[in-house]
């Protein structure tokens, strides 16, 4: 079977693409944003270099930020439309099935393309935020019913996002809830070698990440416990801005880290006792799937209800109900680092957890029916 992915290349697509790698398949990858050819995926045909018409190779970033109306003019001119170029690609290609990856990144920009090729059949992967956040998407309610009308199959990271679909106007076949990435590879862990001692925090601050919240949680209860330490990963410029306006100091106990390699990132998992991630909307997040693997306890915001899919509030890990709330995060994380019992069966409940539904070989073995059963 053929089957061509559209996406932006992320670490997620690269983790649930390569679930097809030596399956019999014949995989081609449209790189939506143009990103530039990725040694990574060499094992599948890739679809890149496609936009630019002018400069190539050097001079485009420095005109777009030296003069912008005029790199504006020279893209409307030279670049070539992404309608065009898709088209290109399946008259060429001629898949048996279109696969996408997030809706306004990979499924709007081809969609007046896939409606001309109405009998080819579309598949859209909801990611993150994708359809449960409206704001600053004034044309949510043209736009997304637009491309729900017209995929033919629905692949969500919640139940929630499954149930907005249908609301918005898709009647197609839903393939089921499955992580944004594909599976986990589970690793070997026990309690004895978590530091319950050790937070991590995801640091995304930004109109929807609200990491500061968390930081401020740690530095309120760290007044009653002196031995915690925290480290921050991930961490956006906002969020650095908001530590320094508000002159908070950073030392050992508090460490602050930018973009992490994802050995890096699971290597602190494995380490840490508890992981908070906090924000205003999200599908599943993939973080909180891996801190459940590595037996981390889990403090986690909970917009529209769809980390209650997977975690029980005071059995396997703490709901946030008000991501801005700092002082219910400063709460939770009282409980969490006093009941040593919660923790101690929240490891067992999300070890025994991760390995009957998040484990990479049985995620792997339903995704590829998933694709074995659509038709041409």
């Amino acid at each position: 079977m053929k089957i061509l992915f559209v996406s932006m290349n992320s670490i997620h697509f690269r983790r649930w693409s390569d679930q097809l790698r030596d399956n019999g398949h014949e995989v081609y990858w449209f790189d939506v944003k143009d990103q530039g050819y990725a040694p990574s995926m060499s094992w599948m045909t890739q679809i890149t270099g496609w936009k630019k018409g002018f400069l190539k190779k050097r001079g485009r970033t420095f005109i777009k930020n030296k003069f912008p109306l005029f790199y504006k003019i020279l893209v409307r001119k030279f670049d070539h439309p992404i309608e065009d170029a898709f088209a290109k690609a399946l008259r060429e290609i001629e898949p048996d099935i279109v696969h996408s990856f997030a809706l306004y990144t990979s499924c709007l920009p081809i969609l007046s393309t896939m409606n001309q090729f109405n009998l080819l059949p579309w598949i859209y992967s909801s990611w993150g935020s994708d359809l449960f956040n409206k704001e600053n998407k004034p044309n949510y309610l043209n736009e997304v019913p637009l491309v729900l009308k017209r995929v033919d199959y629905l692949i969500t990271d919640c139940h929630r996002d499954f149930i907005i679909a249908k609301e918005n106007g898709f009647k197609g076949r839903f393939l089921g809830v499955y992580p944004g990435g594909g599976g986990f590879n589970i690793p070997k862990v026990s309690i004895e070698d978590k530091d319950y001692e050790l937070i991590i925090i995801k640091g995304y601050e930004n109109k929807l990440g609200k990491a500061f919240n968390a930081v401020e949680a740690f530095i309120e209860i760290k007044k009653v416990n002196p031995y915690l330490k925290a480290i921050v990963f991930g961490a956006t410029n906002e969020l650095l801005e908001m530590i320094e306006r508000q002159n908070i100091v950073l030392d050992d106990s508090l460490i602050i880290q930018g973009t992490m390699s994802y050995e890096e990132l699971y290597k602190l998992m494995l380490k840490a006792g508890y992981y908070i991630g906090n924000s205003l909307s999200d599908g599943m997040p993939n973080t909180l799937l891996e801190a459940i693997c590595c037996g981390t306890f889990p403090i986690q915001s909970n917009p529209g209800n769809v980390t209650s899919e997977i975690i029980n509030h005071e059995i396997n890990g703490l709901l946030i109900n008000n991501a801005l709330d700092s002082q219910e995060i400063a709460k939770l994380l009282r409980l969490a680092v006093s009941d040593t019992a919660m923790v101690q069966k929240a490891f067992d409940i999300n070890r025994g957890l991760a390995k009957v539904q998040l484990d990479f070989s049985l995620i792997q073995e339903k995704v590829l029916r998933c694709y074995e059963c659509i038709k041409p």
